[in-house]
């Protein structure tokens, strides 16, 4: 077996030190003077050493190896780099607002109540008063006196508040009374939410469908009319004329479960 004990290296004092280069390199080594002490230090060949740098050592043993040139102290102070959270500097137009989200979507109302108003009352001679059918005008011969029939829709219109009214319709049914001829009613809207002590406040006005006895009628209303149920200026919606004639009876919703049921669609940007 090999005895290697001659080869091994002792790194008692080894260390990094610094020194100040007297000489250029020769023969791969150049003088140092390190602690006011001129030694010989192996220098590596990708080093270009000139005298007056500073240099950095390490001692193995007796000999210096020069590891490295330590760099003359900058010339200026570097700038100090801005907070990480500074305003970034304006380059231009600011970037365009985020479009806004806009949603859709339809708002069926049931009548709160359905009710007809003759004589200076609500009637309650048939149905209970507030699911009473719908009549306008005068029955052929009659005492009594005209009709008003009218249809409630509460505050459920108003949950919509903002938003816009894109289309509104309402389900109608024609039940008997009057001639067998295709007649269509005279729609009007409501000012009150439920039905008040006296007559319903009556405003703006449309013709409804044509309908014959029995027909029923799924009828597009004026976007107007569902924005004005929306903002909770206008409640209900009604049947009446100024005179006797057509005398129209549609359902209310003791009759038929559809009855001037609305259907409100809407859009809301947000």
């Amino acid at each position: 077996m090999p005895d290697f004990a001659d080869t091994r290296v002792s790194l008692a004092g080894t260390g990094t030190v610094r020194g100040i280069a007297l000489t250029a390199v020769s023969g791969g080594a150049c003088l140092v003077k390190v602690g006011g002490i001129t030694v010989t230090a192996r220098v590596a060949t990708t080093l270009t050493i000139a005298a007056g740098n500073i240099l950095l050592l390490s001692r193995v043993a007796s000999t210096y190896y020069v590891t490295n040139i330590v760099p003359p102290a900058p010339a200026a102070t570097p700038a100090t780099p801005p907070p990480a959270d500074s305003v970034p500097v304006d380059t231009g137009d600011a970037p365009p607002a985020p479009k806004p989200t806009v949603r859709t979507g339809t708002l069926t109302c049931v009548p709160t109540a359905t009710a007809c108003y003759r004589d200076g009352s609500w009637r309650s001679d048939g149905d209970p008063t507030n699911s009473f059918d719908l009549y306008q005008g005068r029955y052929g011969g009659s005492s009594y006196g005209r009709n008003t029939g009218a249809a409630f829709y509460g505050s459920k219109p108003h949950t919509l508040a903002g938003a816009s009214c894109t289309r509104i319709t309402v389900k109608l049914k024609r039940l008997s009374a009057g001639d067998f001829a295709g007649r269509s009613p005279t729609l009007r809207l409501i000012s009150q939410t439920s039905r008040p002590g006296g007559a319903p406040t009556l405003n703006e006005t449309v013709s409804g469908p044509s309908l014959g006895i029995g027909d029923t009628s799924t009828f597009t209303l004026p976007t107007s009319w569902g924005q004005a149920l929306i903002d909770g200026t206008r409640g209900g919606i009604g049947i009446t004329i100024s005179s006797d004639t057509p005398y129209i009876h549609l359902a209310g919703r003791g009759s038929w479960s559809a009855a001037f049921t609305i259907a409100i669609s809407w859009r809301r940007s947000s």
